[in-house]
């Protein structure tokens, strides 16, 4: 048995890039961050499920390969929908984001499980910096209904930090992390010392990757189509995918070549007749597609400098991570910046999962002698909703932890009772930068009873916020006269309100993967509010999340007085799901649902 294996107490710890297109695995091997490759030899897995015919499921390159024959059995990018609770419909069966996500992760255990034995398996799982509560429950969630003991959930650039400074350990520099994958990018600033690595700040968008660039060449490809043939292939599914699958070998084409020459016999069907389309894109038509996301990208990296407190000179290394920082352009937008050529010696697809293993080496004690220690910062601001005038129906927002606080963190702030002879207080707890607490991403509530009667301002309570390693947060709020006090862990909202909805979770993952012909119905319960138990109240917030969507894209494309009516409809919604009031929540459901039958939307 070797030195690792005792450290590790006969308990693995892997690391895993559960990704937006591909995921991957390592562990510490021989005081190495190794990938553990599947059965093909390959060492990345692409992020896609197919259910076939017979029920069961296949995650990889079959699986990637069958996005177009199979739509409605296939799921790919379900990174990008971790944390929402509406369903995901695979093979005529409904599941949710993560126990999608647990069946890849469950073909990744497959791989650990052929290398390392049967057996339990601790995982350290990345995320993306920016992750937000829910979609960090829900990925730890993922983790556990595949098999797995997840204790530590890290942000993907630190991991990516961790992988350089395990073959850098004497440096002292700042180095500033630019990571672009297939659905997410994060940027990081992370000062290196003596083997101790800091992350100064951090910022991103989970919402901007490499399939938004695929996106934005199907819309390219798809007007040509219209313009030559007056049809739309986006309205076609097959079509559509088709011409997602040929995007993404054109963005990787134009990597290494100034053009490409497009040719595909047959997109789709016209009067019984196939339509193909062959065109020629240049490397510069691309990069004109896709710079406004670029911009964005080089935005959040002055933003994360003026959070670090750095100038661009003071940026001593710049380090690529996620397969989407290939594309040229990328290399010249850092250059220019920085003045200086962006390093790329760790391969940008596996750079997180070797990070991650280097965690977990820390964790198990396998890489005990390297001397490493690592600390992150919390991504977001998070506090609570507070009253400033009693008058002001509109609630104002108290940060307890500001962003690019170094975690874990405990923090604590002290408050009054706003009217007289008030004996509860209802604590709302926000995620986010903005003064109104509606504006912010609303993360949970719970109620404090048993204050004494007593008037306005006489009365003190407490609120602690604890932020631990895994971005996970815990509230509690006590009342000082009387040490009454109640706790939320935000990280039990994943569903430990409910032991039976996780188990149902876990049968149907497991019936999925066994091929079961006929697999359990269940029902979806929200798995992120502790508190909602009333099944009537539930229903109207999923009904007022479901306008509220209905409005943003309605504002798109209307304008004038019609476009003021939606902002105002959504702006009620917005408070209404922020308070989780069912009078508010019918009055605001009632008036959008009056105003859309006006407009005929």
């Amino acid at each position: 048995m070797s030195k690792e294996d005792k450290n590790q107490g006969f308990r693995p710890i892997v690391g895993i890039d559960l990704g937006t297109t591909n995921s991957a695995v390592a562990h510490i091997h021989q005081g190495k961050p190794e990938i553990i490759p599947a059965k093909d030899g390959s060492e990345i897995v692409p992020s896609v499920v197919l259910i076939d015919p017979n029920q069961n499921v296949i995650v990889g390159e079959d699986a990637r390969a069958a996005l177009i024959g199979m739509p409605d059995r296939t799921k790919a990018t379900v990174k990008r929908e971790m944390g929402e609770t509406a369903s995901i419909p695979i093979s005529g069966k409904n599941y949710l984001p993560e126990e999608v996500s647990a069946m890849i992760l469950q073909s990744l255990k497959e791989q650990v499980d052929e290398r390392l034995g049967e057996g339990e398996k601790e995982a350290v799982i990345t995320v993306p910096a920016y992750f937000t509560d829910e979609q960090r429950k829900a990925t730890k969630k993922a983790g556990e209904l595949a098999g797995f003991i997840v204790e530590r959930i890290i942000n993907e650039p630190t991991a990516a930090a961790l992988a350089y400074g395990l073959q850098n350990l004497e440096e002292n520099r700042h180095i500033l992390v630019y990571d672009l994958g297939g659905g997410t990018f994060d940027v990081s600033v992370v000062e290196m010392m003596d083997g101790i690595l800091e992350v100064k700040a951090s910022t991103g968008n989970s919402k901007l990757g490499g399939e938004d660039f695929d996106w934005l060449l199907v819309e390219w490809l798809a007007e040509a189509m219209l313009s030559e043939h007056g049809v739309d292939p986006r309205q076609d599914v097959r079509g559509k995918a088709l011409l997602k699958e040929e995007a993404e070998k054109i963005k990787k084409q134009l990597s290494a070549e100034e053009q490409v020459d497009i040719a595909i016999p047959v997109v789709v069907m016209k009067n019984e007749k196939p339509l193909g389309l062959y065109k020629t894109i240049t490397r510069d038509s691309f990069v004109t597609l896709i710079s406004p996301l670029l911009d964005e990208t080089m935005a959040k990296v002055e933003d994360v400098l003026t959070d670090a407190e750095l100038a661009a000179d003071g940026i001593d290394n710049v380090l690529l991570v996620g397969g989407s920082t290939r594309i040229p352009k990328v290399h010249a937008l850092i250059e220019d910046y920085f003045q200086q050529s962006p390093q790329s010696n760790i391969d940008p697809d596996l750079t997180v999962a070797y990070g991650a293993a280097v965690q977990g080496g820390l964790k198990s004690g396998a890489l005990s002698d390297s001397g490493m220690i690592v600390t992150d910062v919390a991504p977001f601001s998070m506090g609570i909703a507070v009253i400033e005038d009693v008058m002001d129906e509109l609630l104002s927002y108290k940060a307890i932890i500001p962003r690019n606080t170094t975690i874990p963190v405990t923090r604590s702030e002290s408050f009054c009772t706003v009217v007289d002879h008030q004996t509860e207080v209802h604590i709302q707890i926000f995620q986010g930068e903005h003064e109104l607490a509606r504006d912010n991403h609303f993360l949970n509530e719970f109620v404090l009873k048993g204050l004494p009667a007593s008037p306005a301002g006489a009365e003190a309570v407490e609120v602690t916020f604890r932020y631990n390693l895994n971005g996970i947060l815990e509230v509690t709020a006590a009342s000082v006269s009387t040490g009454e006090s109640m706790t939320v862990t935000l990280q039990d909202a994943m569903d430990r309100s409910s032991e039976e909805a996780l188990q149902q979770s876990k049968e149907k993952v497991e019936a999925a993967y066994q091929g079961e012909d006929e697999l359990p119905e269940f029902d979806q319960p929200d798995l992120f509010d502790l508190l909602d138990e009333d099944a009537e109240l539930e229903e109207l917030l999923k009904e007022a999340k479901q306008w509220k969507n209905r409005c943003k894209e309605a504002e798109k494309t209307l304008s004038g007085e019609d476009k003021v009516q939606v902002q105002h409809c959504l702006d009620d919604l917005n408070e209404a799901i922020a308070v989780v009031d069912e009078v508010l929540l019918e009055e605001a459901i009632d008036e959008v649902t009056d105003l859309f039958m006006d407009l005929e939307l």
